[in-house]
């Protein structure tokens, strides 16, 4: 493996890492008042959640490492993991931090389009590996309509 490929793979484990790492924090700052709201009777139950986001980001680490070390991941790719990542993190603040269900709302939304886009991006370039990410989009509808529940509810 060259040099550049190194760097690459590296820089990308990092940003997974700094996006699991933020969100983490931001969610862990709200969870006393996130266990006082009222949940919907269809609640996955909270043990469930983490879980399933180490596997997206399982997921997506190991997606990178074997794109980059076949070659290079395609810009728009790039792009629309930053943007996904950046919504990610940008959610689990607004949401979970500042406590705002319905500007959490907008921007879980805002993240669920960008994952099936992300997600439909990466099929034009490699369909396995739009499979093993697919779990990102059907996750984000999931948690949209969760979120859009505890709206509705609080």
């Amino acid at each position: 493996m060259e040099n550049s490929q190194t760097k690459k793979i590296i820089i990308s484990f990092a940003a997974i890492i700094a996006v699991a790492v933020l969100g983490s924090v931001f969610v862990r700052l709200g969870m006393d008042w996130f266990n006082g709201l009222i949940k919907p009777a269809q609640w996955v139950p909270n043990v469930v959640i983490p879980i399933v986001w180490t596997v997206i980001y399982i997921a997506f680490a190991v997606v990178s490492f074997v794109w980059l070390k076949s070659g290079d991941i395609p810009k728009s790719t790039v792009i629309l993991m930053l943007i996904n990542g950046a919504l990610n993190v940008l959610w689990c603040l607004v949401f979970f931090t500042f406590k705002q269900l319905f500007l959490g709302d907008i921007v879980i939304l805002l993240n669920l389009i960008a994952g099936f886009l992300l997600v439909a991006d990466i099929f034009k370039y490699k369909k396995l590996f739009g499979y093993i990410l697919s779990i990102y989009p059907i996750w984000l509808s999931i948690a949209t309509t969760l979120n859009l529940a505890l709206w509705i509810l609080n």
